[in-house]
């Protein structure tokens, strides 16, 4: 288990940093440095949940060694008094994927998996994908075979075709048109391999895919080979009594806008789990992981990634292909997603990229993503550091939890001097 600092010895301690040599100054010209403290992002995390704007929070930063920020708000029920904690377990969703992009490439790197052969070799399900060319004047769905296989790449960067329903009208269509017609394929590609971006399960093929290629299911091999190596003892897809009382309950809002508590979600089964979403981790726990990637793919003695596989994580592998932009189908689930808008988005193997700079935050290149339940993580390579912020809300990005993510990013970059 890391270290925790407190939320101001952090900060002050923060200024100290690339003096002392432990933020790299390589590819960037480092600023100025003076004492600084965390008051300014605790005062606009602590509003946030005084103002009943968000729940409760646990924010995080850190360099590839040490821990500079860590801030918790608020109570994990809005209903109960129990506060906020470093500890505090949350349901991450989609962050899970990152995951599962670190224990493809693994086995990328033990020639298991091949990231530009057919994924078909190793899973004949995705052989002879059928793609949605349309629907016909009744409405039924008109498919034709895929001129391309689907690739170990175009899943690890949602190029594949496969789409989510929840941000995707075309899938709600067909997906009715199927259960009137059960010969149908059960998930037709929206697209050529290759020849979009939009977000669906491409990431629970790749689970499938590590599953084959190690013979241990996906709960196992990352306690193996990621969460385990890492001490990231709570993170998995299933947790204890012990850590269920540790967990904060979801939040939505009511007509008027008021945040109300709901039941904690039933206990997982202890099998059939996959990589593309419903996992549970903490603050703590995810920074180690973000950390080790920050750092080449080693953190205190164990090593994850090599340097290289790392680097081609954080590259651009779609060319001009846009990326991250997702309007709702749902909006009681999510939103319509544009982070950053007017930043040019691009995706590697295994993070969003932003192309341009996001002004007061993150330079160009850094890497993100995010879970359905309002946790957020980045990556800033050029500038050394990585945050991390978890709240339980729906729907996915509420307003009010990105004011609240903003601000945090924002309050890091100033007080590094980095902004």
């Amino acid at each position: 288990m890391i270290e925790l600092l407190s939320r101001r010895d952090a900060l002050v301690r923060s200024a100290g940093l690339a003096a002392a040599g432990l933020v790299s100054t390589a590819g960037f010209a480092a600023p100025a440095r003076k004492p600084v403290s965390g008051e300014a992002i605790d005062a606009a995390l602590q509003a946030k949940v005084a103002a009943r704007e968000i729940p409760g929070v646990v924010a995080m930063a850190a360099n590839e060694t040490s821990v500079v920020y860590q801030g918790t708000f608020g109570t994990r029920n809005v209903a109960a008094a129990i506060p906020m904690s470093p500890d505090t377990v949350f349901r991450i969703a989609s962050m899970v994927k990152l995951l599962t992009s670190v224990a493809a490439l693994q086995l990328v790197e033990r020639g298991k998996l091949k990231l530009d052969e057919p994924a078909a070799n190793i899973d004949p399900t995705l052989a002879s994908p059928q793609v949605l060319a349309g629907f016909d004047v009744k409405g039924t769905p008109q498919l034709r075979p895929a001129h391309k296989p689907i690739t170990l790449r175009n899943l690890l960067t949602h190029t594949s075709g496969f789409s989510y329903p929840l941000w995707d009208p075309n899938v709600v269509r067909y997906q009715k048109a199927a259960r009137a017609d059960p010969a149908l394929p059960r998930r037709p590609l929206m697209f050529e391999p290759g020849a979009r971006w939009a977000y669906g399960g491409s990431i629970d093929n790749v689970s499938q895919l590590v599953e084959i290629a190690s013979g241990q299911t996906i709960d196992r091999y990352f306690s193996e080979h990621i969460t385990g190596p890492l001490g990231m003892s709570d993170t998995g897809f299933v947790i204890t009594e012990q850590q269920r009382a540790r967990q904060a309950s979801l939040h939505v809002r009511d007509a008027g806008g008021k945040l109300v508590a709901k039941p904690f979600e039933k206990l997982a089964p202890t099998s059939g789990f996959s990589g593309g979403g419903g996992i549970y981790s903490t603050a703590p726990d995810y920074l180690v992981l973000l950390q080790a990637l920050l750092n080449g793919g080693r953190f205190r003695g164990t090593s994850l990634l090599r340097p290289d596989t790392v680097a081609m994580m954080s590259t651009n592998q779609i060319g001009n292909i846009e990326a991250g932009i997702l309007k709702t189908a749902n909006p009681a689930l999510s939103n319509d997603v544009d982070f950053f808008p007017g930043v040019h988005l691009r995706w590697g193997l295994g993070h969003m990229i932003n192309v341009d700079p996001v002004r007061e935050g993150r330079t160009a290149g850094s890497l993100t993503w995010a879970g359905l339940f309002n946790t957020y993580y980045w990556i800033d390579p050029k500038k050394r550091i990585a945050g991390v912020i978890m709240m339980q809300i729906l729907p996915f990005v509420d307003k009010q939890a990105l004011v609240a993510y903003r601000q945090f990013e924002r309050g890091i970059y100033r007080a590094l001097g980095a902004a």
